[in-house]
């Protein structure tokens, strides 16, 4: 019987994070230049709850354990993209800072209203 293939964990020198920052949540997501999921974290998966989901300190948490699985992939340098209003934004990526990361870029490409939603009908007399 032929023993099992070992698996080689490919490394990147460089990467992406996606941030999404909602104003309930903050989701973080490593990927490769190809945009290939490699880690991702949430404060719910790093035992927040509740209210606590959705403060600064859960976002900076979230991002310095994607920051540490980024290090088991070779990930030096990562370009960040941030989506959405949620109060975590600006802690999430200094959590990223904090554990080493050299960011090369940061973008939003939260979305803007330029038309507004439709207005309600008129009330009839």
């Amino acid at each position: 019987m032929a023993s099992p293939k070992k698996r080689v964990r490919k490394t990147f020198e460089a990467g992406k994070v996606f941030i999404r920052a909602n104003y309930n949540n903050t989701i973080v997501t490593l990927t490769d230049p190809e945009s290939n999921v490699l880690a991702w974290s949430s404060p719910g998966a790093n035992g927040f709850k509740g209210a606590r989901q959705s403060t600064p300190y859960a976002g900076q948490v979230s991002a310095e354990v994607v920051a540490e699985k980024a290090q088991t992939f070779g990930v030096k340098s990562v370009d960040v993209i941030v989506k959405g209003m949620g109060p975590g934004r600006d802690q999430t990526i200094r959590g990223l800072l904090n554990r080493g990361l050299e960011i090369t870029s940061i973008a939003d490409v939260t979305r803007l209203p330029h038309g507004g939603c439709r207005a309600p009908r008129q009330r009839k007399p």
